[in-house]
């Protein structure tokens, strides 16, 4: 009888041990943070104000900051990171296109325009002959650039290449303006460099320039802010994962993030949401 008392005992300590390994687990489970990839730009102030939101509310997120436009997509179709948001769907397309990927967009976030901003000239000075003008080095965002460019006469495409216009078809350049291509992540850096360069908002205030005081935008119709809202990508299954639809939810519903969002890009942003 002792030993049948002992030995059940030893299993009943035995089960609540489990129980307790279990229910660790579990909590390390709930736990484990949801990691965004971005990059660097002024807008991530408004996700860390849905962060800090979702801590109070008992989901961990983290960032992620990648220092080019590639990375970050890499990271989700690896595993590294749970999602990314830093792209629009065009870009996204040519990645999945390029790289035999099948990332998926989740959400809309935010959508702003980009823009002809420069250090040299003021808003209302005319862009001089022989200018050098930086554009985004990406086939997706060198179109949008070039039919910015072209919108405010600077230079005429060739009929029909849209959103799809390289510096090869550019067929009219009265001022002679020289193009140079740069890692679009890296504009901030080369405004010293150009006379002028299109660029996301967010990378002219990192150089220091109001973003009220660019050039020119581009076209800002329902159809473009859609297009270019920047979109929250994870794979197909990661798209699924509650964590991400939470903070994603979190993210569009808050005042703060939008207000935040408002501060920082004045009326250079719509909410597609």
């Amino acid at each position: 009888m002792l030993l049948q008392r002992l030995f059940s005992t030893l299993t009943r300590g035995a089960a609540v041990a489990a129980l307790g390994l279990a229910g660790a687990t579990g909590a390390m489970a709930q736990e484990k943070p949801l990691r965004i990839g971005v990059i660097a730009s002024v807008a991530n102030a408004a996700t860390e104000l849905a962060i800090a939101q979702a801590k109070r509310e008992g989901l961990n997120v983290e960032l992620v900051e990648f220092n080019d436009w590639v990375l970050p997509n890499i990271a989700v179709a690896d595993g590294s990171v749970d999602a990314n948001f830093f792209q629009h769907e065009p870009f996204l397309q040519l990645f999945n296109q390029r790289r035999g990927a099948n990332l998926v967009p989740v959400a809309y976030g935010y959508s702003t325009t980009i823009g002809l901003f420069s250090k040299k000239l003021k808003k209302g000075d005319p862009v001089p002959d022989g200018a050098t003008i930086a554009v985004p080095n990406d086939p997706v965002n060198t179109g949008r650039a070039l039919l910015l460019l072209e919108s405010i006469g600077l230079i005429t495409l060739k009929p029909g290449v849209a959103h799809r216009a390289a510096l090869e078809d550019v067929v009219s350049n009265p001022k002679k303006l020289k193009f140079v291509q740069i890692e679009g992540s890296q504009s901030a850096r080369t405004f010293d460099d150009v006379t002028a360069s299109v660029t996301y908002t967010t990378f002219a205030k990192q150089a220091g320039i109001n973003e009220k005081d660019g050039l020119a935008f581009d076209n800002t119709d329902p159809v473009n802010v859609r297009r270019y809202a920047i979109r929250w990508v994870a794979t197909p299954a990661g798209a699924q994962d509650p964590r991400l639809l939470k903070f994603i939810a979190l993210y569009q519903q808050s005042p703060e993030v939008k207000a935040k969002l408002r501060s920082l890009y004045g009326d250079l942003i719509a909410f597609p949401w």
